[in-house]
């Protein structure tokens, strides 16, 4: 009962401080222009990774910042905007994919507004050890790897491997416990793995020995 009652004070003292932070114009538009916008690129390239469509990516990267101006207030200035945007643009994705296959459950937007960075989030990278090559070697043959992947093992390559959010970070963006984040993500990293040992095979590595020495 008590840990009820302290984590009910919490709630709503984080809620008053929210609701007490408003942005004057000028304000709104540097935050705007200076923390929201360096990320558009990564906003992109990630609606594009769940859509595969370049018309409906532009459309949900301005659905995106539509809704983190109209939500701004919320934001808490200086904190990581990355990480807000995306979950912003995840839920987003969510809505539009659940209109389209005809499911009537929504995610609520106003749970952005609930959502904010501690002062405690680790920004060293979680990544595998081969990450970095997944990345900078992201050819056809694995882009096509990854983007066969089931959307939940998708989204997690994306967000850690490809973007280098930290385990902490992922778990508010998707809005799930950390360690459904790192057994999904060992599972997709296996999955994508067995995509491309024929690939990495025909580029002349031996996965066999490597997975030994592993």
């Amino acid at each position: 009962m008590l840990r009820y009652n302290l984590t009910q004070s919490l709630l709503l003292k984080h809620m008053s401080e929210v609701q007490r932070r408003k942005y004057s114009q000028e304000e709104k538009n540097a935050i705007f222009d200076g923390e929201f916008m360096p990320h558009i690129d990564s906003m992109y390239n990630f609606a594009y990774r769940l859509t595969f469509d370049e018309d409906d990516s532009k459309d949900l990267v301005q659905d995106t910042y539509l809704k983190a101006y109209r939500f701004i207030n919320s934001f808490e200035q200086g904190t990581n905007a990355k990480a807000w945007l995306f979950r912003i643009l995840k839920n987003s994705f969510i809505n539009e994919y659940r209109k389209k296959s005809k499911q009537p459950i929504k995610v609520d937007y106003q749970e952005v507004e609930t959502y904010y960075n501690s002062d405690d989030v680790d920004y060293q990278s979680t990544s595998d050890l081969r990450a970095e090559s997944i990345k900078d070697m992201l050819g056809d043959e694995i882009s096509n790897a990854l983007n066969s992947l089931a959307v939940d093992f998708r989204t997690v390559i994306i967000l850690c491997d490809l973007e280098g959010f930290t385990y902490e970070e992922m778990a508010k963006i998707l809005d799930i416990p950390i360690g459904t984040v790192r057994s999904r993500l060992h599972r997709a990293r296996n999955l994508l793995k067995d995509k491309l040992r024929g690939y990495a095979q025909n580029m002349g590595y031996n996965t066999d020995e490597e997975e030994a020495e592993s």
